[in-house]
Parts: structure tokens; C-alpha cells; sequence
């Protein structure tokens, strides 16, 4: 059953697809023991969808199975700087110290 949705991660472009997926691997990460895999997965495809706080939930996740997880812990560093980005409006406040491409 796994391999069949993440085959289908692969292949789904649509939005309505990647929800989709995102019940089935809901429902198999608790009606499963190994899931590993099932949360890198949805995250993966949470990504895609670009729910990304989404994403970094499932990637803490991996760290709470597997705190040495190096892949899980450089996902979440990297999508928590796209937010940051994101989320940073430079004409709210003028102090330069909040300008992004000052890092």
C-alpha cells in the first residue's frame, strides 16, 4: 500500500491528488508501527502543497523517532529560512535590521 502512494506522490500534480494522498498516509501512519518513511513522505508531499509549517510538523516528528535524524533536521532548517523570507515584509518597519538580504 505504501509503495503505491508513493508512487502516486511522484506522478500527482493536482492539488485535489496530493490531499488525497495526504488522508491515506494520515490513516496508515496510525494504523502502522514503521513510520518512517510515511512521515517523510507527507511531508514531502506537504511541501508540493506548500503548506510547509505542515511539513516541519512531520519532520519534527522524524526527530522525536530519531533525533539523529540529519535529513528531518535540515529540512526544517531549510523550510523554517523560506518562511522567515516569506513571512518578513520590509515596509512594515524600517529598521534595516529585519532586511533579509542583510544575513
Amino acid at each position: 500500500m505504501f509503495q503505491e502512494i508513493e508512487l502516486q506522490a511522484q506522478q500527482a500534480t493536482d492539488t485535489q491528488s496530493l490531499h488525497y494522498l495526504i488522508e491515506q498516509l494520515t490513516t496508515l501512519i496510525a494504523q502502522s508501527d514503521e513510520v518512517v518513511d510515511m512521515f517523510r513522505l507527507r511531508a514531502a508531499i506537504w511541501v508540493k502543497l506548500d503548506e510547509k509549517g505542515k511539513a516541519i510538523n512531520d519532520y519534527r516528528e522524524l526527530l522525536v523517532l530519531n533525533p539523529e535524524d540529519e535529513e528531518a533536521a535540515m529540512q526544517i532548517q531549510f523550510l523554517q529560512t523560506i518562511l522567515r523570507y516569506n513571512n518578513t515584509d520590509i515596509y512594515a518597519n524600517p529598521n534595516t535590521n529585519m532586511d533579509p538580504w542583510l544575513e
